[in-house]
């Protein structure tokens, strides 16, 4: 006997669309009556905050969410093995970088998608939690970096893949990363000039400008120490957990394990070897070429040439493709930081890395 459904399928679909216009484009949003009109440089960020909004106000319970692509009968991506994973949370722009769509999709299918990034659930969180009983621990009882500073970069990577243009420079990603995971309540970041020599990004203004002109940032005070800036992206806003265990993951960012970078790689590498460590456990790791190659802004030729370049660095022993799948494998040495020794790659051997 087949038993009845006890609730109707909940469409959790949200999309939005900027339509240019005299004054500044306007945001148009099927479930809203009003289009308010937005300044150009903050119109994407507008458009993000628009979607997580709603995703927000229709929270629904895991179990009552389903994939959405295989109720519109999978016409979002091309043909794949059919719906599987957790049901996440998938952004996706169209090529013109006006319309965006967010709505539950299956990992399989979220995969498969174009243009598309997985949202972290903690971006998408209304506070911060909470400590039982108000009660603070001390710094002692913080438990050593681990899987969950890892998690943290590993997300954080994944949406600024979205929130960022494409062309977005390596080193302007690691700039973007830092700033979003050390932002205060209110979006304000404080970096020292100390802070920026040890990234090796100290005088890029470039940088700076590069995320200026993406509608990222905005830095009131040109000349000023420490560099202070103001986050436009709203929906680093309203991330959770709180300040401190981010900055703890910022911390992670500067020296991943289970891979150390070698000092002063350039950062393109250094953004790869990031990437590498945030899906690595346990001397292993993989993930899917096109969410690698979103998140090192990078495309799959280049990002090949990378891993081998992690490859004579020492950093990685093997990595290969496996096309049946479109997945990347790659094995870590037994020791992951290296060792005084190992022998340097001259920097005349890496690709640009602005």
């Amino acid at each position: 006997m087949r038993l009845a459904r006890t609730h109707a399928t909940v469409q959790r679909i949200w999309t939005v669309r900027l339509r240019p216009q005299t004054g500044g484009p306007a945001l148009a949003c099927p479930r809203c009556a009003h289009s308010p009109v937005l300044p150009a440089a903050s119109a994407r960020s507008a458009a993000l905050t628009h979607l997580a909004r709603h995703a927000r106000a229709d929270a629904l319970p895991g179990h009552l969410r389903t994939c959405q692509c295989r109720t519109r009968g999978c016409h979002w991506h091309p043909r794949h093995r059919g719906c599987a994973g957790p049901v996440l949370l998938a952004l996706t722009c169209d090529r013109s970088g006006r319309a965006w769509r967010l709505a539950d999709a299956c990992a399989a299918c979220a995969a498969a998608m174009s243009h598309t990034a997985v949202v972290p659930p903690t971006l998408l969180a209304a506070g911060r939690a909470q400590r039982a009983g108000g009660v603070s621990r001390s710094v002692r009882d913080t438990p050593p970096f681990g899987p969950a500073e890892q998690q943290r970069v590993r997300e954080m990577l994944t949406y600024l893949a979205s929130a960022l243009p494409r062309f977005s420079s390596p080193a302007a990603r690691l700039l973007a990363l830092q700033c979003a995971l050390r932002a205060d309540c209110h979006g304000q970041t404080r970096l020292p000039h100390g802070f920026l020599r040890g990234m090796r990004l100290h005088g890029r203004a470039e940088l700076w400008l590069e995320l200026e002109h993406a509608g990222w940032l905005h830095r009131p005070r040109r000349k000023c120490s420490p560099v202070q800036v103001q986050l436009l992206d709203a929906a680093v806003l309203h991330q959770a957990p709180g300040r401190t265990a981010r900055i703890r993951a910022a911390q992670w960012a500067l020296h991943p394990t289970p891979l150390t970078a070698l000092p002063g790689l350039p950062s393109a590498l250094h953004l790869t070897a990031l990437a590498v460590a945030a899906h690595s456990t346990a001397g292993a790791g993989g993930g899917e070429l096109e969410t690698l190659t979103r998140q090192c802004g990078q495309p799959p030729q280049q990002l090949e040439d990378l891993l081998d370049q992690l490859v004579r660095a020492r950093l990685v022993t093997a990595w290969h493709h496996q096309h049946d799948s479109d997945e990347v494998r790659w094995e870590l040495p037994a020791h992951s930081v290296p060792n005084r020794a190992t022998p340097q790659i001259p920097c005349s051997s890496y690709p640009d890395s602005q």
